[in-house]
């Protein structure tokens, strides 16, 4: 029986990397991006990072270094993102008979009883650097585990020339690799675990695998055993060919500047209420509770301070924004205050469940009939995001997030098309 093969192909400095595509000037330049409102780096190039550019600092802390070595600095492009994502998953595709989407920059390939495994995986670097100008390394293990820990090595390492398999390692050389990779690199493994474990002088992952799993279990529960077995070279968890259907929708954000007043927090919540049902009718679900909320800003301790939360539970299941609006909007004319400079709204919807099978209310007059959102789905899918939507649906602009150094949407805009002289 052969090995078990799992890949992890993961685009390095994801975010980056999409900008350098239409812009090859950066390259081999320091280039950050922010996070929502332009706030914080959330993908740095190697050269910022050679810089001391650390993940999630404030970009205001970091102006005279901005300035000094002449770091470029681009507002987050989520649409350019989530486009240059969906053109690499397609091509990774074709390279396995499976394949599990991570993020939006990671998927997991199932590599078993494929022949020429290390130059299969150089072949998927080169051709999705040449189809997509995106930078990717891949990490090869027995586990999904082991093969994020590959990833981590394929990346550090110039000689593994962006590939590191485990599968090809003696038992000698495994030890040696893990001995050197600390605790807080293994998957699943946060900051105070990382501590905890420490204290237990358990600082590399080494350690970690040979440790003894029913003492470890008993204090961390059942997945640090299921880490240390994966650690082993033993898969326990397994492939997920179709994402399973969210059981919360979250759809917030903070604003670009203090909103005070009712009608733009209507606009903002309708848009988020917009966003969230779209996400529940895309996996074919309804929802049975809507929970709206706006926040103040706590940090500012010279302003008032009011952060109130309203659930709303829902006579009938739905996925129509419409629906769903009229009751958010209701909710929040119960729970606004005048006078105070709110930061922040969002909406939650919970209680999920398939949209075809639910209890329907029995005294509803007329029955909700989907038609009308599956057409607004059809034309956004086909024109674009935003080409129909309702009247109160972001047309404010009071609230909009910062976007400072936004790039072009190079890919789904005709406008905003990449164009040569």
């Amino acid at each position: 029986m052969p090995v078990r093969s799992i890949a992890l192909v993961d685009c390095n400095n994801f975010y980056v990397s999409c900008e350098r595509v239409f812009r090859p000037d950066l390259q081999n330049k320091p280039v950050i991006v922010l996070s929502n409102n332009d706030g914080c780096a959330v993908s740095r190039s190697n050269e910022a990072k050679a810089l001391g550019v650390k993940m999630g600092v404030p970009v205001f802390q970091i102006r005279d270094l901005v300035k000094e070595h002449g770091i470029e600095v681009f507002s987050s492009n989520y649409v350019l993102y989530a486009d240059m994502s969906n053109r690499v998953m397609t091509l990774l595709r074709q390279f396995a008979p499976d394949q599990e989407i991570y993020s939006i920059d990671e998927s997991f390939l199932e590599l078993t009883g494929l022949p020429n495994i290390a130059e299969l995986m150089q072949t998927v670097r080169e051709q999705v650097k040449r189809d997509t100008g995106i930078p990717v390394c891949v990490g090869v293990g027995p586990s999904k585990t082991l093969a994020k820990l590959a990833n981590f090595v394929a990346k550090r390492h110039p000689k593994s020339k962006g590939v590191f398999n485990f599968n090809t390692l003696t038992s000698q050389q495994m030890s040696s690799v893990l001995r050197n990779i600390p605790t807080e690199e293994v998957w699943g493994i946060g900051r105070k675990l990382t501590a905890a474990l420490n204290d237990m002088g358990i600082v590399n992952v080494l350690q970690l695998r040979d440790a003894d799993v029913p003492s470890l279990r008993k204090r961390f529960g059942v997945v640090m055993e299921k880490t240390i077995r994966e650690l082993r070279g033993e898969a326990c968890i397994e492939f997920e060919d179709v994402t399973p259907s969210k059981q919360q929708i979250i759809n917030s954000r903070s604003f670009g500047n203090m909103v005070t007043e009712l009608a733009d927090l209507e606009d903002a919540l309708s848009h988020f209420v917009s966003n969230a049902a779209k996400k529940l009718r895309d996996q074919n679900s309804v929802a049975n509770m809507l929970q709206i909320f706006i926040l103040t800003n706590r940090f500012r301790q010279d302003q008032e301070q009011y952060s109130p939360h309203l659930a709303i539970p829902l006579i009938t299941p739905t996925a129509n924004t419409m629906t769903l609006q009229k009751y958010a909007l209701q909710g929040l004319k119960v729970i606004f205050r005048a006078g105070y400079h709110y930061k922040k709204a969002g909406v939650i919807l919970s209680d999920i469940s398939n949209a075809s099978v639910y209890q329907a209310d029995m005294f509803a007059s007329v029955p909700e009939k989907p038609e009308l959102m599956q057409t607004l789905d059809r034309i956004n899918q086909r024109y674009g995001k935003g080409t129909l939507k309702l009247s109160l649906d972001g047309s404010r602009h009071s609230w909009k997030m910062r976007q400072e150094n936004k790039s072009p949407e190079y890919t789904t805009n005709w406008n905003e098309l990449p164009v040569c002289d």
